[in-house]
């Protein structure tokens, strides 16, 4: 296999259980589930269809009203939302004909703790 190609499953970020990037060199897997985490908040529509659902009244929301929000057609958003749910950033639930998105706080902390260059404080 090529560094170019990727495995059949990559980690979720928020299986991530190694230390933060510039305190100690991380493992290969861990490396690629980073980056492939990094790779998907790296679109501007997918950074705002996760302030959206946060901002969303109860921290849900569905793909219709969202589509309503971004200005993007229904299968766009459904695209984005998929794969901010494989890399471990949204939880999903199916309610009849309609899908609700939140946000999974694992995994934007996972991200956060990776990269914050100061060491994990411990409490007593």
């Amino acid at each position: 296999m090529s560094s170019q190609e990727l495995p059949l499953r990559v980690l979720s970020v928020s299986e991530l259980c190694c230390s933060p990037v510039l305190q100690a060199p991380l493992e290969p897997d861990d490396a690629l589930a980073l980056a492939t985490a990094l790779k998907v908040l790296a679109d501007p529509a997918r950074l705002r269809l996760l302030s959206l659902i946060k901002a969303a009244d109860g921290g849900r929301a569905t793909t219709g009203v969202l589509a309503d929000q971004v200005g993007l057609t229904q299968p766009t958003i459904t695209h984005h939302l998929g794969a901010l749910y494989e890399a471990g950033f949204l939880e999903r639930e199916r309610d009849g004909r309609q899908t609700w998105y939140w946000v999974k706080p694992d995994g934007l902390e996972a991200v956060r703790q990776l990269l914050d260059p100061s060491p994990a404080r411990q409490t007593i």
